[in-house]
């Protein structure tokens, strides 16, 4: 079973995995990281353990049984409890339940260790998974988002109230 833990130096080679073997897919949703990411990668990562250091940001890595990230959730300027949420997921466990999941524990654990009372997402129109994703983890859209803040494409807020229950979700067709 998958389990969510809080990005650390060790986690370094299997991130650049994960980010290498899923950029393609990655690519078709969102902007691609650019070959400046992969080529400065050592030195981002790092930059990336300083900032969770300093408590403006909380990253996490979902890794599988074998040791392999197949997932990286982080919660990106907290500031006055709350925060943005950024995620991704591998490609070979989409469609599963793994993102909404993930997404839901990582808002329980934004709420426990963090002191968070809301987190805010972003997507684009055209990115229905994660859509589905933030309204199946209990989001609700509040807003237009500013194209330059997701890539220069049009979408939406998406936010939760970490101090209000989440909603249950409802089964869908094939749970009924």
């Amino acid at each position: 079973m998958p389990e969510l833990k809080r990005l650390h130096v060790s986690h370094a080679p299997a991130v650049l995995a994960f980010e290498s073997a899923n950029r393609a897919y990655f690519a078709a949703a969102v902007p691609d990281r650019g070959d400046d990411f992969f080529a400065r990668f050592d030195e981002r990562y790092h930059a990336l353990l300083a900032e969770q250091e300093s408590g403006v940001c909380a990253f996490h890595v979902l890794v599988a049984e074998d040791g392999s990230v197949i997932g990286r959730f982080n919660l990106v300027d907290i500031e006055d409890h709350a925060a943005e949420l950024g995620y991704r997921v591998a490609q070979h466990v989409t469609g599963r339940g793994v993102a909404t999941a993930t997404v839901r524990e990582v808002c329980r654990l934004a709420a426990a260790d963090h002191g968070l009372r809301t987190v805010r997402a972003a997507t684009t129109h055209r990115n229905v998974a994660s859509r589905k994703v933030l309204t199946g983890a209990g989001f609700v859209p509040v807003g237009p988002a500013d194209p330059a803040h997701i890539g220069g494409e049009p979408g939406t807020w998406y936010e939760r109230d970490l101090i209000a229950p989440a909603p249950t979700p409802r089964p869908g067709p094939a749970e009924a």
